[in-house]
């Protein structure tokens, strides 16, 4: 779902980056009339970010998925681990995903810092220079400490917006713009990801689009994964982790000064 490491502004990776807000079931896309996300004017309270980060917070695997379709579904583990509130200033995780078969090289890395509005939580996207002193992290959290907050960049246009489902669980999508590029095969795309988690399970999907012509250059052409939760790690999360964010007296890291 989230970026991997490259520079602000220049070719952002990111995992879940939807500018439909459209939900996912295993298969393919599913109705919103089926599963809803909350009604207009529902306001996102204490509760639901902390709900939400609780939520987020957990090792993913598609074991299932992998094992049943192999040909078409690598075997794939997310982690996302919550971060001290001195890090970021404020409420935030560190995300990884990596093959199964090789743990120890992350192909996506991340820190993200948690933004609750009224309608909608943002969750940022920051890059590091230095990924491999964190690989492993996902597995591995004492080599969180190594984070450097002062060598964080943002990645311009990857922030995700997520917004409860009237059912249950989070939908998620990028913020407007199309601005989450990724470089594939010598051509840069704009990324589009639909994603949807719950207490059991994250499903996304993402595909690649001519920033030109729209048209669709890469992405799963066999559905979207399909990961069953395996572990939490959002349950030591209190509203106390929460109250002491205040984005606007805590500016958000800024680019890498090299």
């Amino acid at each position: 779902m989230f970026a991997a490491d490259l520079p602000c502004c220049v070719h952002p990776l990111v995992l879940a980056c939807c500018r439909h807000h459209s939900l996912l079931r295993c298969g393919g896309l599913i109705s919103n009339p089926d599963f809803p996300i909350s009604p207009v004017g529902f306001v996102i309270d204490l509760q639901t970010t902390l709900s939400f980060a609780k939520t987020l917070c957990g090792h993913y695997s598609n074991r299932a998925q992998s094992q049943a379709d192999p040909v078409h579904f690598a075997h794939i583990n997310i982690y996302f681990r919550p971060l001290p509130w001195q890090v970021l200033q404020g409420p935030g995780f560190y995300s990884e995903q990596s093959y199964d078969h090789d743990p120890w090289r992350p192909y996506r890395q991340g820190v993200h810092r948690l933004v609750p509005t009224a309608d909608v939580l943002i969750v940022e996207n920051y890059g590091f220079d230095t990924p491999l002193r964190l690989a492993g992290a996902g597995f591995t959290p004492d080599l969180l400490r190594l984070i450097q907050p002062d060598r964080l960049q943002q990645r311009c246009g990857c922030a995700m917006h997520f917004r409860p489902q009237a059912g249950g669980g989070f939908v998620g999508g990028l913020e407007p713009g199309e601005r989450c590029f990724v470089p594939r095969d010598g051509q840069l795309t704009y990324l589009v990801s639909e994603v949807q988690v719950d207490e059991r399970s994250w499903v996304s999907r993402d595909q690649g689009f001519d920033p030109s012509t729209h048209a669709r250059l890469w992405g799963s052409e066999h559905g979207p994964l399909c990961f069953e939760r395996i572990a939490s790690f959002g349950d030591a999360l209190t509203q106390d982790w929460l109250r002491q964010a205040n984005p606007a007296s805590h500016p958000a890291p800024g680019p890498v000064s090299l």
